[in-house]
């Protein structure tokens, strides 16, 4: 085809070179240029045209050729989009189900750790309330007994000072004032047993806390993600999932 183009600009090149014939429109131009040029495209034609009547007579086998391939594309892609699919399912299920077990088990650890801490800190709590009993009892005894002396002092004191009206009342004086001063010694002694207990009981209480902080700040790392299907998880068997509920 190309051949043909070139022979048709190579006449149209002769034709607008040709020398003129003057007072009209005509030219004179070589005679054996422009014949070798025909025959290059008498030459060259037929085998074009025989070209492109094979294309035009193989034109339905060539698309036919083509929509079998084009079909035989589609299949392949559609079977293999089909085992790609089955295989990410097949994947996705596997991380699934291996992400459910990781899960059962950190949360069976953090249960476990939880119930570890609650049992220590109710046994710490009976230690602690046990010892500041025997602390406030033994303090109130001992209140009791300094304030019975100083009763029995003032009495005494009180016994041996009536003799008189001035002594009587100085004795009445002495034993108001051993009485009063006992009774304040009891209210110390008595201030001072419960802020020991309330001491040791707000020691407890922060313990409890930090271990309850602990145990909510676990389930809240294992859950924080939402359940698999994307839905906010909710409360395992009835739990809150604040901590509170371990205690029971």
């Amino acid at each position: 085809m190309y051949r043909v183009f070139e022979s048709l600009d190579a006449l149209v090149t002769v034709v607008e070179e040709a020398r003129g014939v003057p007072m009209t429109a005509n030219c004179v131009v070589p005679r054996g240029d422009v014949l070798d040029l025909l025959d290059d495209l008498r030459e060259a034609v037929p085998g074009e045209l025989d070209d492109a009547q094979d294309v035009l007579d193989r034109r339905d086998e060539i698309v036919g050729e083509a929509e079998r391939e084009a079909e035989e594309t589609r299949t392949a892609a559609s079977t293999e989009a089909e085992e790609m699919l089955a295989e990410a399912r097949a994947e996705a299920e596997r991380l699934v189900a291996e992400a459910r077990e990781e899960a059962e088990r950190t949360l069976a650890d953090a249960r476990h750790e939880a119930d570890t801490m609650i049992a220590d800190g109710r046994q710490e709590y009976e230690e602690l309330t046990e010892r500041a009993r025997h602390d406030a009892d033994r303090l109130a005894e001992a209140g009791r007994t300094t304030h019975d002396r100083y009763v029995a002092d003032g009495q005494a004191e009180q016994a041996r000072l009536v003799s008189g009206t001035e002594v009587v009342r100085a004795a009445h004086t002495e034993a108001a004032r051993i009485v009063d001063s006992a009774d304040g010694e009891a209210d110390r002694l008595r201030r001072e047993c419960d802020g020991y207990v309330d001491a040791k009981l707000a020691e407890f209480e922060d313990t409890l806390t930090k271990a309850l902080r602990t145990v909510s700040r676990g389930r809240s790392e294992l859950w924080k993600g939402g359940s698999p299907n994307g839905t906010p998880a909710t409360a395992l068997h009835g739990r809150t999932g604040t901590g509170m509920d371990l205690i029971d």
